[in-house]
């Protein structure tokens, strides 16, 4: 495959949709060609997975079948779409993937960490990404922007499911995001996310027009 594989990654409320959507914006001014995607979802058939999996009333879900659930709409996900879009040459940018399904299942609800990676692995039939961004921030801020991003005003949204658990869950999945950074560091780059948008924009910027410049001369 000719294209590159950019996942954006970090607790919810870090900014990484944000961020994802400027490169996105940079990367499209520059003549290449991109696509823009999100996990769950990217699919009629993952979207109509994610709105089960997130949905607030669905409270009885058991740990099990959250994780066979991103993993269904994650194999749909890359073969309908991520795979063909790479094949073409394309940079697939992707708000969230496998490294989200080890922090929030394995880490998050206490999951084996190798069972969670091998139905990840069989779902995306081995897909990596080339480049992953975790975007950090305390878990105290994550949570404070996602309560007011939830509050009154016409731009107000209800906490999904995942959002609405207890702190120490989020706790753990951002100690998980810093055990996958550790475990990566030839893909994975954290980037602080306690800074102001073009801040952290830039650092993303700068790296990655270096990944580009790698992948060229490959």
């Amino acid at each position: 495959m000719n294209g590159i594989f950019i996942t954006f990654e970090g607790p919810d409320g870090a900014g990484k949709t944000t961020q994802l959507k400027q490169l996105a914006e940079g990367l499209k001014k520059l003549g290449h060609d991109v696509l823009v995607t999100r996990e769950p979802g990217g699919t009629a058939i993952s979207d109509q997975i994610r709105s089960i999996i997130l949905d607030p009333a669905h409270k009885e879900m058991v740990d099990q079948a959250e994780v066979l659930l991103y993993a269904a709409s994650r194999a749909q996900h890359v073969h309908q779409l991520i795979l063909p879009a790479l094949q073409a040459g394309r940079i697939v940018l992707c708000d969230r993937f496998i490294d989200a399904s080890v922090a929030y299942q394995a880490y998050g609800l206490g999951i084996d960490v190798d069972q969670v990676k091998e139905i990840s692995r069989y779902a995306s039939s081995g897909l990596q990404a080339t480049r992953t961004y975790i975007l950090d921030v305390p878990v105290e801020v994550s949570l404070a922007r996602l309560h007011h991003r939830a509050g009154s005003g016409s731009d107000a949204q209800q906490l999904d499911r995942i959002e609405q658990k207890h702190v120490d869950y989020h706790s753990r999945v951002r100690a998980g995001f810093h055990q996958i950074a550790a475990d990566h560091p030839e893909r994975v780059r954290v980037v602080d996310a306690n800074r102001s948008e073009e801040e952290i924009a830039a650092d993303i910027w700068t790296d990655c027009n270096q990944l580009l410049e790698e992948h060229i001369s490959v």
